[in-house]
């Protein structure tokens, strides 16, 4: 933020220094411009203008587009729970019904208990400690036959999936814009509503009206860039629909236990 700081502070005394020869040397060759609708606040407003669009573009396509891949990733780790209990059906009965009832614990976990903490930017260990538990216990199951050896490793690669999936949605709730991303929209937003009077313009009556039009949408933009800055949280976020679909299609196979 002090980089930033300094960066624009150079740029103003740039503009300072400019107008200073301007008016010296250099100003001879020139004219004074004080219209609102001169060249200096044509290409200021301009300027202004372009770059509120592109903060504005970027804090928009950014958390879209991470929001859309999150939910992917939820959906993922969902299924991958979903095959994991299949893939348990080869299981001797006792660690058979172990493994399923810990799969339908860990996505109980996730969608009722983690899934609010995700909204601090962070996971809850308890869904490490449900998935190491499960994965210890089939890798100490005996298996001297090739056929349950096959099961164990059919089961073992989905909890890799399901782990997998878990790591990508830890880095998803952690992900958010720049903060200084978010605060140039609100500043430039601000600037382009203003500019007309920092120019001088004085708008009256009907003149008026699409500026405070203008200004609105502005607010409403600038708050949805705000709003959708997190992944699991705001008018984009993520919620746990994957895995409540999940325990429906894991009660489905169970036959409704």
């Amino acid at each position: 933020m002090v980089v930033y700081l300094l960066t624009a502070a150079c740029a103003v005394g740039v503009v300072l220094l400019a107008s200073r020869l301007a008016a010296g040397r250099l100003g001879r060759h020139g004219t004074d411009d004080r219209e609102p609708s001169g060249a200096t606040a044509g290409h200021a407003g301009s300027m202004i203008s372009a770059l509120f669009l592109l903060a504005f573009a970027v804090a928009i396509v950014v958390p879209w587009t991470t929001a859309d891949a999150a939910r992917l990733n939820t959906y993922a780790e969902a299924q991958a729970i979903t095959e994991a209990y299949w893939a348990a059906e080869r299981f001797p009965a006792g660690p058979r019904e172990h493994a399923r009832a810990s799969l339908v614990d860990y996505a109980r976990f996730v969608r009722d208990e983690e899934w609010p903490r995700m909204a601090e930017g962070r996971l809850s260990p308890g869904g490490w400690t449900r998935l190491d538990a499960v994965r210890r216990e089939i890798i100490a199951l005996p298996a001297p036959e090739d056929e349950l050896k096959d099961a164990r490793a059919a089961f073992l690669e989905q909890v890799t999936a399901i782990s997998a999936a878990r790591h990508q949605r830890a880095m998803d709730a952690g992900t958010r814009p720049p903060p200084a991303l978010l605060v140039i929209t609100a500043v430039t937003g601000l600037l382009v509503v203003l500019f007309p009077f920092l120019t001088g313009a004085r708008p009256r009556g009907l003149a008026a009206l699409p500026l405070a039009l203008m200004a609105g949408l502005l607010a409403v933009g600038v708050y949805l860039a705000v709003d959708i800055s997190h992944t699991f949280t705001g008018g984009l976020g993520v919620g746990p629909d994957a895995f409540g679909a999940a325990l429906e299609e894991i009660k489905r196979v169970s036959g409704g236990s």
